[in-house]
């Protein structure tokens, strides 16, 4: 008998220890493979990134790469404090949500119950708009840029709320469109600092780093605050690198600091709560619901998708040089977690890499060179006569400041974009075209009377009309018209626009000079991406008394000619 209990300890012992080096190979093999798709950046030369993966409750991974900070030498590690940018986001709506738990507020609640400051625009803006991007607010980036500010002036929350309070206009209605909005989630720590009375910083700390022991997080909200530890942020330069510097001291949208150590316990609250329950973890990846019923992918500070067949919810950040993910597949409680200070590092893509590594069966597939084949495109070409096609050529407007020519040569058409290059169209039936070498087609289509007045742009699963106009000759517009000095109560900034060497320009006293490109009468093209659309508005009598500008988040703010 006690031979018998010997052999089964020492049995017992056996599986174990197979069991054991079976899994601490696996995970060496999976840590090599990390350390491959990470190499580039492994170097004394170059910033870098710090990496965390979370798999069951337990973080069975964590390693940095390249440098903190170039100047001392200091290198990358686990414990390395980043600014996380975006990924900030899902804490201000954690932070809100423990707010309504406590019965202090509704997400339904208009935001000018607790910030009245942000102006009526006969409208209300709930606070579950904010936390959707769906209120229609004007980015506070994008206006800080526009008014002559740049990215790393030291920008507090006290100069965010001034530049709301002036606005006049919204972007859309609240609730019609999804447009991400930093300004909403700016207001939202605001609306937490209110109610609570405490700073955000503060309510955060202690409702939920402290409970989670995330010691080394924290929202930043002194830009002279000294922080030990921390990553300096990058951009690639030439054969090198430069510094990029980033003074904000607001928060809420941004400004969280933290490390992949810190970040791997949240991660595993989503799964286990200590801080708030499942039902709040629940309400987190709600997503978002407009006006007329459809659901956007965007839920409460995080987006909600899919990822190689299994529920995957994430978000980036992105700001100075700072590019940092969290990304988690909770059917599979696995998170990965990846910061970098870096600007050319692609956060996003390095995470799914690594996912890949966890995801997939190592004797299959060679995990973290994961290919995926580009789609290619199908085409059937057919042969159209002349006269057809010359009925297609003509100018399209897909918007004032994106405009399609389409031209005929040596029986062959043709489209060119406004500031891209001519492109060969490619037919696959008589009224559809294959853009070739984009993944894009665009179709003809005729009126009642059998014109072809219409262009319809097949690209990303969207399908944009663009109308025919008429062509126009730049050299028959005058553009000394356009001159003169334009000012934004908005914004309480002015231009110049300067008429030189054949060129409108568009002047201000702290930036460089933006060239503007002539799209048709009225209407203009800025290189820069906070000026980039200009309509210029004419009276009753013909003459230029403003213009409106627009960028990838602000629409129509307004300038009148002085």
């Amino acid at each position: 008998m006690k031979k018998l209990k010997t052999s089964c300890i020492l049995f017992f012992l056996i599986i174990t220890t197979i069991l054991f080096s079976q899994t601490s190979a696996q995970t060496n093999d999976y840590e090599k493979q990390v350390d491959e798709i990470f190499a580039k950046w492994n170097s004394k030369k170059t910033p870098g990134a710090t990496v965390a993966v979370v798999k069951d409750g337990k973080i069975v991974l964590k390693k940095g790469y390249g440098m903190a900070n170039l100047e001392y030498d200091i290198p990358n590690r686990p414990d390395t404090i980043f600014h996380i940018a975006s990924v900030s986001k899902q804490f201000t709506t954690f932070a809100v949500l423990l707010l309504e738990k406590d019965g202090k507020l509704s997400l339904n609640d208009d935001v000018r119950k607790y910030v009245p400051e942000v102006p009526d625009f006969g409208k209300k803006i709930t606070l579950r708009h904010l936390a959707h991007h769906t209120s229609g607010l004007r980015d506070q980036w994008a206006l800080i840029a526009m008014a002559g500010g740049r990215l790393d002036d030291v920008i507090t929350t006290e100069h965010i709320l001034k530049l709301v309070k002036r606005q006049k206009a919204l972007n859309f209605v609240p609730g019609d469109q999804y447009m991400y909005s930093n300004t909403g989630y700016t207001l939202l720590a605001e609306v937490v600092a209110r109610i609570s009375g405490k700073s955000f910083a503060k309510f955060t700390k202690e409702r939920i780093f402290k409970p989670l022991k995330m010691k080394n997080t924290f929202f930043y909200d002194d830009h002279e605050k000294i922080v030990r530890n921390r990553a300096y942020s990058y951009r690639p330069f030439q054969n090198g690198y430069k510094k990029v510097v980033l003074s904000y001291a607001n928060v809420g949208a941004t400004s969280l600091f933290t490390t992949v150590e810190d970040l791997s316990l949240w991660a595993m609250n989503y799964e286990n709560p200590i801080v708030g329950n499942r039902s709040l973890m629940e309400k987190m990846k709600q997503k978002g619901v407009l006006n007329n019923g459809s659901k956007i992918g965007y839920a409460l500070g995080q987006s909600v998708g899919n990822y190689r067949g299994h529920n995957f919810i994430s978000h980036s950040g992105g700001d100075a040089g700072y590019r940092t993910y969290l990304g988690r597949l909770p059917d599979k409680k696995l998170s990965v977690i990846v910061f970098s200070n870096d600007g050319g590092f692609n956060s996003s893509q390095m995470a799914r890499k690594v996912l890949d590594i966890y995801l997939k069966d190592k004797s299959k597939l060679r995990m973290g060179t994961v290919r995926i084949k580009a789609p290619t495109q199908k085409t059937n070409p057919v042969k159209i006569d002349n006269k057809t096609l010359n009925e297609y050529v003509g100018t399209y407007e897909l918007n004032p400041a994106f405009i399609i020519k389409i031209t005929q040569e040596n029986g062959k058409l043709f489209g060119q974009a406004t500031g891209q290059p001519k492109l060969s169209l490619m037919p696959t039936t008589r009224e559809k075209f294959t853009v070739v070498g984009v993944p894009a087609e665009v179709s003809f289509h005729k009126d009642k009377n059998g014109k072809v007045n219409l262009l319809k742009l097949h690209q990303g699963g969207a399908i944009q009309d663009a109308k025919r106009i008429k062509g126009f000759s730049p050299k028959s517009i005058n553009l000394s018209e356009y001159t003169g000095n334009f000012y934004s109560k908005e914004l309480a900034t002015s231009y110049e626009f300067v008429f030189e060497k054949g060129k409108l320009l568009a002047r201000h006293s702290r930036l460089s000079d933006i060239p503007l490109r002539l799209t048709k009468k009225d209407y203009f093209v800025g290189n820069s991406w906070f000026f980039n659309r200009i309509e210029f508005i004419r009276n009753e009598k013909g003459e230029i008394v403003g213009c409106k500008v627009s960028n990838g988040r602000v629409r129509n703010l307004s300038f009148n000619k002085e």
